[in-house]
């Protein structure tokens, strides 16, 4: 509201200032003089037409603005939601895919990781899968504390996951896929009896180099993930 009061006033005292000088330059010439009740109205009109128009259309103006950025708001919210897996709040799998190939075309490397979830349907027969979808859940918010900088995280279907380790060395991606394995042993996970449930995962990694393809390095993933779960 200020504002617009603020943007009415200098529009009033705008057509105020306008208004006395042509009546000045003009009114003389016609041989009039600026005085008066003459002079009176001719600082009153401007005011009391000017102000209130001005402050109408401002406050218009004001509404309008504020229900565009309510609805830019909205639609950003909307973007990202339609981005993001609901059970877990990581990226899905299509707008995990997009952001790796955004990565490569701007030449990143890093590791490339394919995480999944140890006999996790024994979670689901054994448990339920209200115990299931808690364990995709706390899966995914530990793969998001775990993330940093531009690390992505993405749930790619079923109990599976990728997160791509933005500009780590090939050491350091073996030394963070081992750290998120330990750090998933240690969830604590209960059924809805109070029964502990033993989580585990198992990791495939890909180191990524500068211009990567995200399918190659996925499916690659994918193979040594397969090799770990046999080992």
């Amino acid at each position: 509201m200020k504002r617009v009061l603020l943007k009415s006033t200098v529009a009033a005292v705008a057509s105020l200032v306008a208004t006395l000088a042509i009546c000045f330059l003009f009114v003389p010439l016609m041989g009039g003089q600026m005085a008066g009740a003459g002079l009176v109205m001719t600082i009153v009109c401007p005011v009391a037409v000017g102000f209130p128009a001005s402050f109408s259309h401002f406050y218009q103006a004001e509404k309008l603005r504020q229900a565009n950025l309510a609805l830019e708001e909205a639609y950003r919210r909307l973007h990202e939601q339609s981005r993001r897996d609901a059970l877990t709040g990581v990226l899905n799998r299509t707008a995990f895919m997009a952001e790796l190939q955004m990565r490569s075309d701007a030449g990143a490397s890093g590791g490339l990781l394919f995480i999944d979830l140890d006999h996790f349907k024994s979670i689901n027969d054994s448990f339920g899968h209200a115990t299931g979808d808690e364990a995709l859940s706390r899966m995914g918010a530990l793969l998001g504390q775990h993330a940093c900088g531009h690390d992505l995280v993405g749930r790619l279907g079923g109990e599976e996951f990728g997160v791509f380790l933005h500009g780590v060395s090939a050491n350091d991606m073996v030394a963070r896929s081992q750290q998120l394995r330990e750090a998933v042993q240690r969830l604590d996970l209960r059924a809805e009896t109070g029964i502990a449930v033993t989580m585990a995962a198992s990791i495939g990694a890909y180191h990524c180099l500068p211009g990567f393809s995200p399918s190659n390095a996925l499916a690659t993933a994918d193979g040594n993930l397969y090799r770990a779960k046999s080992t």
